[in-house]
């Protein structure tokens, strides 16, 4: 029975390799952290948030992946990972949570299935929220933190010590946010399927504690590469800016799991860059880099229904 889970332990691997880069991307390649301590600090704060706060996330998805077996559960959890890691490879971000829903559609699709329009319609207003959330937010941050520094007449030298403190704790809090939001992605279709023999509460808690445990491993394991393409690709930011779109990312992901609505982190971040370019101005971005991103957002979760639905067609019966 257990082994329906390793399609869904391979997802969160998964993102945790790539979205790792959402929380300490800006901070190892504006060199304020080394990857392995910003490793070890984002594994223990996703573990963390995961546990604490992850169930209600679990609760939401776990509405539109309504009527799951532990197979079908157990292969769309595959079908999203592989889309995940096939982005990863390109060095593209991607969205797992977009990944998870478009695998569910597919899956969906494959057995004749209702969709909870309902819920889908609140999840897809969220991904829309999240970039232009972001964005927002760390353009209003920017704005108020410069005039702080400039009305408090901050030294560069006292105003470094300020920014790496703060990029250490935003980067945890970061973490915190990523494990309890991203705890449905990796297995909140697994929620209504009897797994471990619990139900409700006691279920949600050990499936949020196990999602945890997989995405910090893939942070620990394989998260270096993409860092380079969110942190130093799409816009070179110096460590004030770093720290203000990575409290912006922060934030917006916390909030909305708060709420009980998986979202996508790597949009967060990437909202939150583009708010500090906005107000810094256009001249330093890099639009061929943005261009691949806004791809992958739209390749992710074609690319899961697709691999849903041919997995499926080879495991599953009709």
């Amino acid at each position: 029975m257990y082994s329906y889970l390793l399609g869904s332990l391979y997802l969160g691997w998964a993102l945790g390799s790539n979205d790792a880069a959402n929380v300490f991307g800006t901070v190892v390649t504006s060199r304020m952290l080394k990857w392995r301590t910003a490793a070890l600090l984002g594994a223990a704060f996703v573990i963390l948030g995961a546990y604490l706060e992850g169930a209600p996330g679990i609760e939401t998805l776990s509405g539109l992946a309504e009527g799951q077996t532990l197979a079908s559960a157990g292969l769309l959890s595959l079908a999203a990972a592989l889309a995940v890691t096939l982005l990863t490879i390109l060095k593209l971000p991607a969205s797992t949570s977009q990944a998870v829903v478009g695998a569910i559609m597919g899956m969906a699709l494959f057995r004749g299935q209702t969709v909870d329009w309902n819920s889908l319609l609140k999840v897809g207003i969220c991904w829309v929220v999240t970039p232009l959330g972001g964005a927002l937010s760390a353009a209003l941050l920017y704005l108020a933190g410069r005039s702080l520094v400039y009305r408090l007449r901050i030294s560069i030298f006292r105003l470094d010590g300020y920014v790496r403190a703060g990029m250490i704790l935003a980067g945890c809090y970061g973490a915190f946010a990523l494990g309890a939001n991203n705890a449905a992605n990796v297995t909140g279709v697994f929620m209504g399927t009897g797994l471990f023999g619990l139900e409700g509460s006691a279920q949600a808690r050990v499936l949020a504690l196990l999602a945890g445990g997989t995405i910090a491993l893939g942070i620990l394991t394989f998260s270096y590469r993409i860092m380079v393409t969110v942190g130093r690709s799409l816009y070179d930011l110096d460590p004030f800016s770093a720290l203000v779109a990575l409290m912006a990312h922060s934030v917006t992901v916390h909030s909305l799991a708060l709420v009980g609505v998986p979202v996508s982190s790597t949009q967060a971040i990437i909202g939150g860059v583009l708010g500090v370019v906005a107000v810094r101005g256009l001249y330093k971005l890099n639009l061929r880099a943005l261009v691949m991103i806004l791809l992958g957002w739209v390749a992710t979760p074609l690319l899961a229904g697709l691999f849903a639905l041919a997995v499926a067609r080879l495991l599953l019966p009709v």
